[in-house]
């Protein structure tokens, strides 16, 4: 009987799973990716993420080796659909993780940098802690960069403009008001309806190719509310609709990231500013731009992550849904 145990944390109520010991093979961590798409790894994401032991929502990731001694370890993320490019939320969630295991030494007072490859790149997780207990984790991003503003698209609300913009990975952003919604949990089936619209719309678009086409493609919507500007910066609230219509419960941490490089551009943040971004259930987190690169502003998004608990799935050689079952 095959058994895997993980290890559940979520960030600003996104879940993530931990799993050490994943079937994966490349070089680096870009490969591994591509490699994970078909085969063993594509079967235990499935099992792992879907129900009855996931659902519709879960997100996750595989450990993997580091590409080289620079970083600590690696990771390919992974959702309903497949495996991502990016995961901000997910990274914060590994930093604490590392740091509570010992698999990264971190004082008692102070900060731990954890470093990991990612698909999209390498990034960095500044685990902060007093008292010898983690009190926030700060999520340092690749260059991230706008790709193309205002963007026809028509949706069964109208016609829209639409950004693209990448923090990791290709987001389509937009504003709520202009398909006649606001983000709040009430709209969550109508906010993800237009968000797989808008994202299958653009999937395609030249704008959303990129140099290395393995990041290629809209990988979610980013629908926002203005709240105005707190004491810090500019405030939105926003709802990432990602994959084939998944929400990201936190505010999305490489979308964030997307916010942040948007922002910055159109002059609406400061480099002495902060994004006070809030997600679709009150959660919330800051971002702000920590550096520029010809490659694009440097985004640090701030949040915290919990550790939820630790479990042991096992597969029953004759269970008939060892590959999971998704309802939307």
């Amino acid at each position: 009987m095959m058994r895997w145990r993980t290890e559940d944390w979520h960030t600003a109520g996104e879940p993530f799973r931990i799993v050490l010991d994943a079937p994966t093979e490349g070089r680096t961590v870009a490969e591994r990716r591509v490699e994970a798409m078909t085969g063993r790894a594509d079967a235990l994401r499935r099992f792992l993420c879907l129900e009855p032991r996931g659902h519709d929502d879960m997100y996750g990731g595989f450990i993997t080796p580091p590409d080289d001694d620079g970083a600590d370890f690696g990771v390919l993320f992974w959702h309903k659909d497949g495996f991502s490019t990016a995961c901000g939320h997910g990274t914060m969630a590994l930093g604490a993780w590392a740091v509570r295991t010992g698999r990264v030494a971190a004082p008692d007072d102070g900060e731990a940098t954890v470093t990991i490859d990612v698909p999209s790149g390498r990034v960095q997780a500044r685990v902060q802690r007093r008292g010898g207990a983690t009190t926030g984790v700060v999520f340092r991003n690749v260059p991230s960069r706008v790709l193309a503003t205002g963007l026809p698209v028509e949706t069964s609300r109208g016609s829209v403009e639409v950004d693209l913009v990448f923090g990791g990975a290709v987001y389509a952003t937009l504003p709520a008001g202009a398909v006649g919604l606001e983000v709040t949990p009430a709209n969550t089936t109508e906010l993800i309806r237009l968000g797989r619209e808008i994202k299958w719309a653009l999937d395609g678009h030249p704008d959303a190719r990129l140099p290395d086409d393995r990041l290629s493609g809209v990988y979610g919507t980013i629908l926002v509310d203005d709240l105005g500007r707190a004491a810090e910066g500019p405030w939105q609230r926003n709802v990432t609709v990602f994959a084939d219509g998944e929400v990201d419960r936190s505010p999305c941490g490489s979308g964030t990231a997307a916010r942040v490089a948007l922002l910055a551009e159109t002059g609406l943040l400061a480099d002495d500013e902060v994004l006070v971004h809030d997600s679709i259930i009150g959660t919330r987190f800051h971002g702000r731009v920590a550096g520029r690169t010809a490659e694009g502003v440097i985004p640090e998004i701030a949040g915290q992550a919990y550790r939820i608990g630790a479990s042991e799935f096992e597969l029953d050689p004759g269970d008939p849904l060892s590959e999971g079952f998704s309802l939307r």
